[in-house]
């Protein structure tokens, strides 16, 4: 199932514009082994009045669709190679960076802003009114472009890029265990306003809230 600009259809800034934000550089060593992160992983919808750091969306960005072996490969698999999911933040309380609707530059590690203000409001609206995206400091929304993948495979490519989807959602599911954090994938949601909020024509898949899991 984050804005998560590629740059594959979406026109940027040059790094160091005041809408571009350089994320810090993710942790490539982690404090968990990944079998802890499974043993503990659960979806998580209800989330403590505490806002996340940059380096901590940051993390999860890279997680979900960041660089890994230098500059050769991402940190989820995609049928081809052909990458069709483009990811976008929805930042409403993290420390060092404006309310708005960010997309995710992989390649640069950065944020690029596509829409100011705190949008969690109008994206729980499309999403059936479901109150963890308003309770989540930042929100993880997940757009693809089918045709990068059809061109390669024709009309199997909605089966890859679904299943793309759900290694995607699994690495930030466990990204946020490492983090001491908690997410759930959410598909219920009207995807014409989704679509709309995002604003890019990319075909909205999963919606993520993130946020420090609240204590019991």
């Amino acid at each position: 199932m984050l804005g998560l600009l590629l740059l594959c259809g979406v026109m940027v800034q040059p790094v160091g514009s005041d809408s571009l934000v350089k994320l810090p550089p993710p942790d490539t060593v982690g404090r968990i082994t990944v079998e802890q992160a499974l043993w503990h992983r659960r979806s998580v919808r209800s989330f403590a009045d505490e806002s996340l750091s940059v380096a901590q969306v940051g993390q999860l960005l890279w997680s979900a669709q960041g660089l890994n072996r230098g500059l050769v490969g991402r940190t989820a698999p995609s049928a081809g190679a052909t990458y069709p999911m483009e990811l976008y933040l929805v930042a409403g309380k993290v420390k060092g960076l404006k309310p708005g609707l960010y997309h995710y530059g992989f390649d640069g590690h950065f944020l690029s802003l596509v829409k100011g203000g705190d949008q969690r409001a109008s994206l729980a609206e499309a999403a059936l009114g479901q109150s963890s995206i308003t309770a989540a400091p930042a929100v993880l929304v997940l757009g693809a472009d089918f045709s990068r993948t059809a061109r390669a495979y024709g009309q199997r490519a909605p089966r890859y890029v679904y299943m793309e989807a759900g290694h995607i959602g699994e690495n930030v599911h466990l990204q946020c265990e490492a983090l001491g954090l908690g997410t759930v994938m959410i598909g219920a949601f009207q995807d014409g306003r989704v679509k709309k909020l995002i604003g890019t024509g990319r075909e909205p898949l999963y919606i993520m809230p993130v946020g420090r899991k609240r204590s019991r």
